[in-house]
């Protein structure tokens, strides 16, 4: 066991440990193989002692009769079970205790030694192998809670309505080019919000609604079926997750509209936010085996949302003068709500305070290297949605994967990216050290429209007499390190995981070391047909859409992008599920496109949508059939529901996104007030780059940017040595980095800032080791709340903001505090010069 963690007795016999030492201990529980993993025995250690679940008896059953009851207990449906009489029966039915034997597919009388070693907790019941799980995720099920209740579906479908709504209004997604949001400042409502409110108006609902049974067609159904449960809150919260973030391909629509002119209509629209949607959902059916069901693929993020799961429906057995999770929850929550008043409406400033660049705001070096759009050393941001507008909680991400991510920031954003920029590498000084703007060779902005042809092609003759573009260094270099990043997903995969892979496919799902799955078992699964079939509907239907509009990409370049997507979905995954992080394919999707069908902006971008967004949703829905897992949700009522709301999600988005273009003037340009659309201009960014320009223009060997194609060479054989040597000399340092996450860390750069990435590093560093290190008791019971409820608060008051001030411009009263420019230069060239449009050749007067 590792000296100074999982411990129990007196922690004043610790043994310290610095941050990389920390770094090396943590990263071993899960950076490169899969289970099993810490074999710490949970009743040594104050993770597991911090979780009881004493007041629960342990319940689950796999017989076929529970099974049935479980998927059966469908709509309005209460069952045979009856309203509690007291408090203590009514949590216990909010949870799911119903004091039945467990069954782990053995008899429950069954000796220890059958168990082939498994973990077990202090009342003898089997426990996840991962100390994190198992101190937040029950591991007590009851089959027979109903899941599909009149509660669920008014509150799930009035859920993803407004959720779908509000967020694309709000419209943010924490991924790069993830999304078309309209607003200045990143900000998503997340399903968190959801899940807070349904919560109290599921309790009014179980005490106000009539409990009177009707039979209808021999069905005994009922309107309240008993208390609000916990399975119930968590079905409705995954549907809500289906809006919770807008449609990749309502980007394609935007510059369609706003900057290419082109309208292909309502249904053109629809077909396709919902075929790029459902393809990923078809896919992630069929990795569930590889993704879910094994116990190392904890999926971080669900573990907050169980957390607060945790706090809402359990009963906890406190000390003297002990808050609960509950009145913790709701002190943080309240405090985030007021306190994101001042950063969102009175004082934007702290934001991002350039402290270092407000000394000498003049000096244009100073300025590109401490202000908040350059690289943003010694910015310090005093906004949680700021921080983390682009990785998530820093709470979540385990601190291995964060040291992986500084390792790689630092490198990239702090060393590479300044050298090549002083070192005037690509002309660089001409431009701004960090922006997604594009340039031409005299450093002025380049106007796209003047170099396209009616039907929205390349005009070769106009572009040859404009010239060539240009990008800022970081926007280069996040190329290049895109790139390696790719090609390291697979050599990083192949290396380490090879052997895992092979033997989860021999073993199908047969088998799992995961408690969690075992208790699954209870309930009947989703077939892997019907996830295929699904799968073949949206590509068919996928077709079918780019061949009837003119999208510009033939059915085979369709098939293409889906089966780069399901590729790459595997070893992406694999990262995801353990790191937090996703890297995305939206680079090597222009790429390939790009070559094949040069000077094509629309059908570029099209196939990125195919290509890359296959795969994000694909890694959304197997998060969600995790979060599932954990709370012992029937699959097929899982599937019911994230297809529903995924239907939905996309039609109100695509509504939404509509309404706002008719109704909202100068939208996505800078006149556009607060509807600058940040990343829908990334997005429009790229479709130039690989679609207009084309990679043969951009990248060949004609152009400067060509040595940014070895980065693909680089990236397949970096992860080698570290791998060997791994091999040779185990539990060194360099056995605990992980190359794609180090590689694709700083991929959401831009439109992320460098100053973002700092702060969100700092805050992880605070909680993710001093935090956890040296108050593990606090750490454990209310680092996961204490997210959840900063995220809650921010979501809230920024509706709050938005739809009472914001929507309709209204202001707070300027001061110093509003200004956002006290750096200007950091926007600047090297000679201190802002960008600006390309003057108008002057005309002569004809005499």
């Amino acid at each position: 066991m590792p000296p100074g963690r999982y411990k129990g007795g007196d922690d004043n016999n610790e043994e310290e440990m610095t941050p990389m030492q920390e770094f090396n201990r943590t990263s071993s529980a899960v950076p490169h193989t899969l289970p099993p993993l810490s074999p710490t025995h949970p009743s040594s250690s104050p993770l597991f002692q911090q979780t009881s679940y004493g007041s629960q008896s342990t319940v689950t059953t796999s017989s076929s009769s529970s099974s049935d009851a479980a998927d059966n207990k469908g709509l309005l449906s209460g069952g045979e079970e009856k309203k509690s009489s007291s408090s203590s029966d009514d949590e216990r039915a909010e949870m799911g205790d119903h004091r039945r034997p467990i069954a782990n597919g053995a008899d429950s009388d069954s000796d220890d030694s059958s168990d082939g070693g498994n973990l077990k907790d202090d009342h003898g019941r089997e426990v996840s192998p991962v100390a994190e799980v198992a101190a937040v995720v029950s591991n007590v099920d009851d089959p027979s809670l109903p899941c599909l209740t009149f509660r669920f579906w008014v509150m799930g479908l009035v859920s993803i309505l407004s959720l779908s709504f509000v967020n694309q209004c709000l419209a943010r997604v924490v991924c790069t080019d993830n999304c078309c949001f309209f607003r200045d400042a990143p900000l998503v409502v997340s399903g968190l919000v959801i899940q807070l409110l349904s919560y109290p108006i599921g309790k009014f609902m179980a005490r106000a609604l009539p409990t009177t049974e009707y039979s209808i067609f021999g069905r005994i159904i009922t309107l309240n079926p008993g208390p609000f449960n916990v399975k119930e809150h968590v079905l409705i919260t995954i549907m809500a997750n289906c809006g919770a973030g807008t449609a990749y391909a309502v980007d394609i629509i935007v510059i369609q509209r706003v900057f290419y002119k082109q309208n292909f209509g309502f249904l053109a629209n629809l077909l396709l936010i919902l075929t790029t949607q459902l393809v990923g959902y078809g896919m992630a059916g069929i990795l569930r085996r590889y993704l879910v069901y094994p116990a190392a693929m904890i999926w971080p993020s669900n573990l907050a949302t169980v957390a607060l799961f945790n706090t809402l429906h359990r009963r906890e057995e406190l000390a003297p003068g002990q808050w609960t999770r509950q009145k913790f929850f709701a002190a943080c929550a309240i405090g985030s709500f007021l306190y994101y008043w001042i950063p969102a409406y009175i004082f934007p400033a702290i934001t991002a305070l350039s402290l270092l660049c407000y000394v000498q705001p003049s000096n244009v070096v100073l300025s590109q290297i401490t202000g908040s759009q350059g690289l943003g050393i010694g910015v310090l941001s005093l906004d949680w949605n700021t921080i983390t507008a682009f990785l998530g909680s820093p709470l979540i991400t385990p601190w291995w994967a964060q040291v992986n991510i500084m390792l790689g920031f630092i490198l990239i954003a702090w060393v590479m990216v300044p050298t090549a920029y002083y070192l005037d590498i690509w002309n660089a000084k001409k431009y701004p050290i960090l922006t997604s703007k594009l340039f031409t060779t005299d450093g002025y902005y380049y106007d796209t429209l003047s170099i396209l042809t009616p039907a929205k092609t390349l005009d070769e003759p106009m572009y040859n007499a404009y010239g060539p573009l240009r990008i800022a260094t970081f926007f280069a270099i996040s190329y290049g390190i895109g790139f390696a990043g790719l090609t390291a997903i697979l050599t990083h995969t192949f290396l380490y995981h090879r052997k895992q892979i092979w033997a989860q496919w021999k073993e199908a799902r047969g088998a799992s070391q995961d408690i969690h799955y075992k208790m699954m078992q209870a309930y009947k699964e989703v077939p892997e047909w019907w996830y295929l079939t699904l799968f073949c509907i949206t590509v068919i239907l996928s077709i079918v859409t780019c061949e009837v509009w003119d999208y510009g990409l033939p059915w085979w370049c369709v098939l293409l992008a889906v089966g780069i997507s399901a590729l790459f979905s595997l070893p992406i995954g694999l990262i995801q599920a353990v790191t937090n992080q996703q890297p995305g394919l939206n680079i090597l999707t222009e790429f390939i496109i790009g070559y094949i069908l040069p000077g094509r902006p629309i059908a570029n971008v099209t196939f990125k949508t195919y290509g890359y967004i296959s795969m994000s949703h694909a890694m959304s829905f197997l998060g969600d059939l995790k979060l599932g897992q954990y709370m012992k949700i029937p699959p097929r009522t899982m599937f019911m529901a994230q297809l529903i709301g995924t239907f939905i999600a996309g039609f109100v988005n695509l509504l939404t996104a509509n309404w706002l273009l008719a109704t909202r003037p100068n939208i996505c340009t800078p006149e556009g007030g607060h509807f600058t659309c940040l990343s829908a201009n990334v997005f429009y960014s790229a479709s130039v780059i690989w679609g207009v320009i084309a990679p043969e223009r951009m990248f060949g060997s004609a152009s400067i940017y060509h040595p940014l194609m070895y980065f693909f060479i680089a990236g397949l054989l970096i992860p080698i040595p570290f791998y060997l040597i791994s091999k040779r000399y185990p539990g060194t340092v360099l056995d605990q980095i992980h190359i794609p996450v180090l590689l694709t860390s700083t991929g959401m750069m831009p439109p992320a800032r460098p100053f973002q990435y700092a702060n969100w590093l700092a805050v992880g560093f605070c909680f993710q080791y001093c935090v956890k290190r040296y108050y593990k008791d606090w750490y454990q019971r209310f680092n996961y709340v204490l997210s959840a409820a900063l995220d809650s608060g921010v979501a809230v008051s920024a509706l709050v903001i938005f739809f009472t001030l914001q929507i309709h411009e209204i202001d707070f009263p300027a001061w110093w505090g509003t200004n956002l420019n006290h750096c200007p230069l950091d926007r600047a060239n090297f000679d201190g010069q802002l960008p600006s449009n390309k003057p108008e050749p002057a005309t002569v007067p004809v005499s």
